[in-house]
């Protein structure tokens, strides 16, 4: 995330791998996971260090904004990649393939560097939501842009993949968008307030302290959910199309949750939402005293029955996670979660809680009961790791890493960490290696 609000700074490292080192990486580590397509997202402006001094990555850098796409065949990986704006300030939610991992989407929390730009009060508010095509995924194309309302905090694909939900917060509103997508084009982009949904804000500040973090299709394409990370709770809404244009309203009853619920997801079984608590401190006037030293945490909340005539959600349980857990990803049969958790690692070398290691939580999902357990922690080097996804199998699972640490290679710089799922009464992880990518990678998602 590129703004204080949001994140901390960590070690300024401009080690680069060149591209043909990556790709046979790659074929090496992905050419055994279950995808037909692998999309990881690259933000160039920043630096972990950026978010304790405010300063870019220097232009002799060479980093860039870059959707990376690896293409698995065979056991072999081909890649592509094609400039688009981003911003790691968002959640890593600024992302998602369509489910035939024909098209690309992503949004920008930020925009583009400007000629001359050094500092974070340089790069104008984002605006634009970004169509990719993926019909050769060894030449991506833009194919589409639309404007979204400014500062998109993250995004959505449909699961018939012809709409993109889309949350910004701008001065004055948290917005819900609904942006039609047909034939490679964008069409109407619908503008929901969420203050006219029934999550008013109150406080004096913008959008009276209102703020989505995350928003979430459920597989049924009938409803959505929005983390209200400020509010500490999450909102479900019923989607329709009234007269080929559409339509929202609230779905039931808001939830509270833990502290700062950043990201979520549906249970694919359509039963559950996750989501995962943060933790921070929007009080607090340091960088020390916003990020949490405690664990996050993660929620269950049970979704009401969809044909009820009042609909009802319940909170279940709260489970401890990981430190300064970002990300999550839920596994195809709905029966692992994870969560990407930064550490000590958004603190700069010389702070007391400076750490090299950043981690991965493993926990089941019992769906009949609706109960979490966490089964245990995994550890890697890396800075800030944020997104993260199992492949289509739930056999592997990727973990995005935004930068090394300085002075780091390959095998611990900016790229996917990949693990191997081991299955049991118990299951684990198992750590195979990492894919090295552009610095600055910050999500990740994958197709068939």
């Amino acid at each position: 995330m590129k703004a204080l609000v949001f994140l901390a700074g960590t070690a300024l490292s401009l080690a680069t791998v060149a591209p043909g080192t990556a790709v046979a990486q790659s074929a090496d580590i992905l050419g055994a996971i279950s995808a037909g397509r692998v999309a990881v997202i690259s933000d160039g402006d920043y630096l972990a260090r950026t978010y304790a001094d405010s300063v870019l990555a220097p232009k002799e850098a060479g980093h860039r904004d870059v959707l990376t796409i690896l293409s698995i065949a065979n056991g072999r990986v081909t890649r592509g990649s094609v400039p688009v704006s981003n911003s790691v300030t968002a959640a890593p939610e600024i992302l998602e393939l369509t489910p035939d991992g024909s098209t690309a989407f992503v949004t920008e929390r930020l925009g583009e560097r400007p000629d001359g730009g050094g500092t974070v009060r340089d790069l104008p508010p984002g605006r634009r939501l970004f169509a990719v095509d993926l019909s050769d995924p060894s030449t991506p194309k833009l194919a589409d842009t639309v404007e979204v309302g400014i500062n998109p905090e993250a995004l959505a694909v449909s699961p018939n993949g012809q709409r993109v939900a889309v949350v910004s917060n701008t001065a004055d509103a948290a917005l819900l968008q609904i942006v039609e997508f047909a034939d490679g084009r964008f069409g109407e982009v619908a503008r929901f307030d969420l203050a006219e949904l029934g999550i008013p804000g109150s406080l004096d500040a913008p959008r009276g302290g209102v703020t989505a973090t995350n928003v979430q299709w459920h597989p049924s394409g009938r409803f959505l959910a929005a983390n209200i990370n400020t509010r500490n709770r999450v909102a479900f809404f019923e989607f329709a199309d009234s007269d080929q244009e559409p339509a929202l309203q609230p779905w039931g009853n808001s939830v509270e949750v833990g502290r700062d619920p950043f990201v979520g997801r549906f249970t694919p079984d359509g039963r559950h939402y996750l989501t995962s608590n943060w933790g921070r401190d929007f009080t607090a006037t340091s960088l020390d005293g916003r990020i949490p030293n405690a664990s996050s945490t993660m929620t269950v909340i049970r979704l009401a029955d969809p044909e009820a005539s009042e609909a009802r959600h319940e909170r279940l349980m709260t489970v401890d996670t990981g430190v300064s857990a970002e990300g999550m990803a839920v596994s195809p049969d709905g029966r692992l979660v994870a969560t990407i958790n930064m550490r000590g690692t958004s603190f700069p070398p010389g702070s007391p809680r400076h750490e090299r290691e950043a981690a991965v939580s493993l926990l089941t999902f019992d769906p009949a009961a609706g109960r979490l357990h966490k089964v245990g922690d995994y550890t890697f080097e890396g800075v800030l790791p944020e997104g993260g996804t199992f492949d289509l199998t739930g056999d592997h699972l990727l973990a995005t890493v935004f930068e090394g640490h300085e002075g780091a290679g390959p095998e611990t710089g900016a790229g996917l960490e990949v693990f191997r799922v081991i299955r049991g009464d118990t299951p684990s992880l198992r750590r195979i290696a990492r894919v090295p990518l552009p610095h600055g990678v910050h999500h990740v998602d994958i197709s068939r």
